[in-house]
Formats: structure tokens, sequence, C-alpha cells
């Protein structure tokens, strides 16, 4: 799993991705609890994927992709893919993902700002439920990095927690998802979890992320606001 490029020397201002905010991931035990709190599904990764056109020989690129489920049902489709993820405990895991269906994605550790990736530019970039880590400054240079790895025309997929509600009304959206989406101990995120995320993660405004998106150098093709605490985003590289 090698690092994007291990021998490069960052600012003193840069930002760290490999020490990030929120949740604890740095064990076995709560990777494994991340992946079954995060639900996944195979199926939904196969929908998305339909959706996104990845098919056999298609280049993707998963960027902190987490536990491998997207990375590994594009791999099992015959696609080219590429996880790439700053948790050295994630990618072990999504590495044992691959090896029981017997495919073989390309793992790297490295993060949004500093994965370069090396051989044909993507057809296809994907980020679900990570973006978030970054401040808004270091998300416009992530943006700008995924588009410089993806091919003109290719496609950038984005999931995240992402605000749709009005400032105005933000305390009530904010309390009312708390409440809904916790979950008792060991039954999924818990309570804390999300205030935790609110607290002390970046997760911005939808108007904020289509400006990103557009001045990184992509046409938003679709958008999806399922709550107004989430967003989806399906783009084109120009």
């Amino acid at each position: 799993m090698p690092r994007s490029d291990p021998a490069r020397s960052l600012p003193a201002w840069y930002f760290s991705e490999y020490a990030p905010v929120g949740i604890d991931l740095g064990s076995r035990a709560a990777v494994a609890a991340y992946d079954r709190n995060q639900g996944t599904d195979p199926l939904a990764d196969d929908a998305l994927l339909d959706r996104l056109g990845v098919t056999d020989g298609t280049r993707l690129i998963d960027l902190a992709c987490g536990t491998g489920s997207l990375t590994v049902q594009a791999a099992r489709r015959g696609a080219v893919a590429h996880g790439v993820d700053v948790s050295a405990e994630m990618l072990a895991f999504a590495k044992a993902r691959a090896d029981r269906f017997d495919v073989a994605p390309q793992w790297h550790h490295a993060g949004f700002l500093d994965y370069t990736h090396q051989g044909p530019l993507a057809d296809v970039v994907t980020t679900k439920s990570a973006l978030h880590q970054l401040p808004d400054f270091w998300k416009q240079q992530a943006l700008v990095n995924a588009a410089e790895m993806l091919r003109a025309g290719g496609f950038f997929y984005l999931w995240d927690v992402i605000f749709s509600f009005e400032a105005s009304s933000a305390e009530t959206h904010l309390r009312d998802w708390i409440a809904a989406a916790g979950r008792p101990d060991g039954e999924g995120f818990t309570r804390t979890d999300f205030e935790t995320h609110v607290r002390e993660e970046f997760s911005t405004y939808a108007w904020i992320v289509e400006g990103m998106l557009r001045r990184a150098g992509f046409d938003i093709v679709s958008r999806a606001f399922p709550r107004p605490t989430h967003a989806e985003f399906c783009c084109r590289r120009r």
C-alpha cells in the first residue's frame, strides 16, 4: 500500500490529513465497527457504479475509500480500481475484503491533498462521507487535485454531510438530525458521534460546495438533497 509520494516534504503550514478529526479510527476494532455502522451495502455500491457507467476496464479512483466496499465492487466488475485512504487500518480492512472476493485493487496510503496519481487519467473519481474532514480552504485544494487526476469528460461523484438548510434554521435542523440519527451504542453511530461531527468536523453549506466544484473545473450534472443535512453531486470534468 504505497504512499503517493513518501519523499515529499510538506510545508509546516500544510493541513495534516493523517490526524483526522471526529471519530477515532485508529484500531482494527474501531474500523470494523465503522463498517457495520456505515451500513455497507454491495447492492447500493453496484447501483452507484451503474449510474457512473463503471464497467470492465473503467479507470476508477475512490478517494478516502474507507473500508473499501465501493472500490472492491468496482474491481469485481473489471474496473481498474484504486482505493486511497489516510488510515492504514482502513486499508488493511479494505484489502481483506478484496481478498475475500479474489480481486486486487491498487491501495494507496495517501489523502485528498497528497495523493499523486500515476498512470492514465481516471474515468471516474468518487468520494463518499469524507470531504467534511477538511476545512473549506483545503476542500477546495482537494477538489482541484481530484480534477487533475480525472480525464476531460470524466465523472466526479461526491456524497457527504452537506447542509442545504438556511443558516437561520441551522440549530433546529441539526438538533432534529442528531436526535433522529443517533442510535444506542453497538447499534450504529450514536448521538455523541453526531454531536462530535457537528462540533469538530467541517461539514459546510451546499452553496459553498457548488462554488468549489465549479472553481475546481467541474460542471454539475445533477444534485440531490435527500435530507437537509446530506447532499449528492454528480459532476463532469470540463
